[in-house]
């Protein structure tokens, strides 16, 4: 009877102690940090344009990944001011947040200053492919839309839709996106008739919208029944294509709207084809030196067509443009 008592406490004993040790070799479980990335805008995610499509990209990468918990977000809006700007973009360094992005060419000369002092984190700006990497710094991304492809679809459609044979054009500034978007776009008509007249504005600035109801209303003046531009500011044009009762087509990001009877088309910027692969190389160990491209062909630019206003053969067109441009029988060679 005492042989099998003892026989229970030991093997009690046993299990405790076993227990006890698989508990105190099994390591620590440590909770798995969320990737942050920082966007610095200089509009807001509401503009329907530049900032509202690369935050949208964003907002679906943070979904993919599995929310807020595994992808945390911060933005800085109405950055238009570079020095502060460029105090936000070193707060978010020293709050080691992964990838920093800096979404207009504004921004460059500050990146080049900083991200040196931050060589773990990441930065980014566009549009450009400039990423400084011949300067010696390895943390800089640069991306930039292939904005000619989505301007010469544009423009095809334009050129179908026109009835007055006069189509115009209302820019920010002559430089980056937007100079080759209306360079495409340019391109595109002439393809459809050489003789149709573009008439191509720049107001000199991104923000200003009573400068681009200016410049749509000179456009409209001259005999423009399409319209077309980019930058936070074409809510002004859009506003007088609804006025006039002629078409708009838009660029980055869905405008129809502000305008669902005058909104045409809509070419889309789908960011998340390059903030995948930015966050993918920063986790590889490569925080830098790339420059990633939005196109038809890597699906990151759509069109999405407003089938009231763009008959099927008009589409159709579109479509086959886009279709040779991906496989190479049209190139849209701007300079």
């Amino acid at each position: 009877m005492k042989t099998t008592k003892w026989l229970v406490l030991w093997s009690v004993l046993a299990s405790f102690l076993l227990g006890a040790c698989s508990q105190a070799t099994e390591p620590p479980k440590t909770e798995e940090k969320p990737f942050k990335v920082a966007l610095i805008l200089p509009s807001t995610v509401r503009d329907l344009e530049w900032s509202q499509s690369l935050y949208e990209g964003l907002l679906k990468v943070q979904q993919e990944m599995g929310g807020p918990e595994k992808l945390e977000i911060a933005i800085s809006e109405d950055a238009w001011d570079v020095t502060n700007a460029a105090a936000a973009i070193r707060d978010y360094a020293s709050q080691g947040y992964n990838l920093i992005i800096a979404h207009g060419a504004q921004y460059g000369t500050s990146l080049q200053q900083i991200a040196p002092e931050f060589p773990q984190t990441s930065f980014a700006w566009g549009t450009t492919n400039q990423t400084y990497k011949d300067e010696g710094i390895n943390n800089i991304f640069a991306y930039q839309p292939q904005a000619q492809e989505g301007g010469y679809v544009n423009g095809v459609i334009a050129g179908m839709l026109t009835k007055t044979k006069v189509v115009g054009v209302t820019g920010p500034v002559e430089a980056g996106d937007a100079r080759l978007y209306n360079l495409g776009f340019e391109a595109g008509v002439k393809s459809v008739d050489p003789t149709i007249q573009v008439n191509i504005s720049y107001t000199g600035s991104f923000s200003d919208v009573s400068l681009m109801s200016a410049a749509a209303e000179t456009h409209v003046r001259a005999g423009a029944d399409v319209l077309t531009g980019t930058s936070q500011s074409v809510t002004g044009a859009i506003s007088v294509a609804k006025q006039h009762g002629i078409l708009w087509l838009a660029s980055a990001w869905y405008q129809d709207s502000l305008a669902p009877d005058t909104v045409a088309a809509n070419l889309i910027y789908r960011w998340e084809v390059v903030l995948r692969d930015m966050i993918a190389s920063n986790k590889a160990g490569e925080p830098g030196g790339k420059v990633f491209y939005l196109s038809f062909k890597n699906g990151g630019l759509e069109m999405v067509y407003n089938d009231k206003l763009v008959p099927p053969e008009v589409k159709a067109k579109a479509e086959a443009t886009i279709q040779g441009i991906k496989d190479g029988s049209i190139v849209v060679d701007v300079k």
